[in-house]
């Protein structure tokens, strides 16, 4: 028995050995040949050359694209609305995440449309049609968005960031850096959020409070007052049309 044992082992080992044998010539054949690796953007000449940074710079703002979408629209605030409103109700994850996320993107596309549409108008199709340089269609791309932000941002937060960069206070508004606009925008907007939040809070804390004050009379201190609250928090809010109020306010808060 061990002389089998011993003999199938020594196949098993020649086996192993033969296929290592194996792999081990074609690689060092392929080290003694040495690789060969070649990029070719095609650039024969200094202006292919810009073209293929261009295209570079092209994908890297692509990359960044949904963060802006998200920073420099309306975005953040419907969002952000939307999530008190269900945080009020009670109704934990309804409507859930995907259905949040949706409807806050197409709002923002509806209230950002006539943005979209002066940016495609006046920097977009000029440069599909090489009409105007590069550096053109950014500064005529830019200032709708900039429009837009000046709107909405509020003047103390946008001193703040003037301030925050060491730089003069800008006599006229064409001259504040965009740089100074973005972030100053989003606190504005997480601000007038916070505000509409809290507006949307004081019905239904008013209907929990009711209904915490009516259980406690009647000795039902046991009992969760929000199991009895949230049909009185979803009936009001039906009868009141609420996502009708919600949504026209929010979309007449950026006209």
């Amino acid at each position: 028995m061990a002389n089998k044992h011993e003999s199938r082992s020594r196949i098993v080992w020649v086996i192993i050995v033969g296929a290592m044998t194996l792999l081990v010539i074609p690689l060092s054949e392929a080290v003694a040949v040495g690789p060969s690796v070649s990029i070719d953007f095609g650039a024969a000449g200094p202006k292919q050359t810009a073209v293929v940074i261009q295209i570079v710079i092209l994908l890297t703002v692509l990359s960044l694209a949904p963060a802006l979408f998200i920073m420099v629209t309306s975005f953040t605030r419907i969002v952000i609305v939307l999530s008190f409103l269900r945080q009020a109700l009670g109704t934990q994850a309804v409507p859930p995440n995907q259905v949040i996320l949706s409807l806050a993107l197409f709002l923002t596309m509806f209230i950002m449309a006539p943005v979209g549409q002066t940016v495609y108008n006046n920097a977009l199709q000029p440069l599909m049609a090489e009409q105007i340089s590069y550096e053109d269609a950014w500064k005529k791309g830019i200032e709708p968005v900039r429009n837009f932000m000046l709107r909405q941002v509020r003047e103390k937060d946008l001193e703040l960031f003037i301030k925050l960069s060491h730089m003069a206070k800008p006599d006229r508004v064409e001259d504040v850096p965009t740089q100074a606009i973005i972030p100053a925008f989003i606190l504005s907007e997480l601000r007038i959020a916070f505000q509409i939040g809290f507006l949307i809070y004081i019905p239904f804390l008013i209907v929990d409070m009711v209904v915490a004050s009516i259980l406690m009379s009647m000795g039902m201190m046991l009992l969760p007052p929000v199991v009895i609250s949230l049909p009185f928090k979803l009936i009001l809010f039906v009868l009141a049309d609420g996502w009708y109020l919600v949504v026209g306010s929010m979309v007449r808060s950026f006209q």
